[in-house]
């Protein structure tokens, strides 16, 4: 069984992950990851079950695309179809290129994000050097005109 997993918004953009077998015990564990893909081979008949947890940002929501894959067909005789194996083969081809588009489009979307919002510091950080500059200006010529008053003296 095969979990990929990526953290696409909220806070640090990192969580932790953890597997555990039919008797609860703890298969795999990662702590504050932003993306990853962790697989094993299921040595007990059972439910396994997998854990996001948020524990160290609970403040934060986060948006968490995952994707659980490993379903192994298993042929009913020992002769099988080959054109049944081709069409298993290209349905799971067909999911594994569906979840690669699914995680392209969460990573684009936080590479838009923050293009976004460089975007917007770099507008608001030459909004403040265009006042600045006039500012200077302002002054400069006020103290020039200063410089070269004649003041007199009657």
């Amino acid at each position: 069984m095969t979990i990929t997993f990526q953290v696409g918004d909220g806070g640090q953009l990192d969580i932790d992950f953890l597997i555990s077998d039919p008797s609860d015990v703890v298969v795999q564990v990662a702590k504050k990851e932003t993306t990853g893909t962790y697989s094993f081979t299921a040595t007990k008949n059972g439910r396994y079950t997998y854990c996001f947890s948020n524990e160290m940002s609970t403040v934060t929501e986060k948006i968490v695309s995952f994707n659980v894959h490993g379903v192994v067909h298993v042929p009913d005789s020992g002769s099988a179809d080959p054109l049944e194996n081709e069409i298993r083969e290209l349905a799971d081809n067909l999911a594994a290129i569906k979840d690669e588009q699914e995680y392209i489009v969460i990573r684009e979307q936080r590479h838009r994000d923050t293009a976004e919002s460089t975007n917007d510091r770099v507008k608001w950080w030459s909004i403040f050097q265009f006042f600045v500059l006039f500012a200077v200006c302002f002054w400069q010529v006020f103290y020039l005109k200063r410089f070269f008053e004649v003041k007199r003296v009657v």
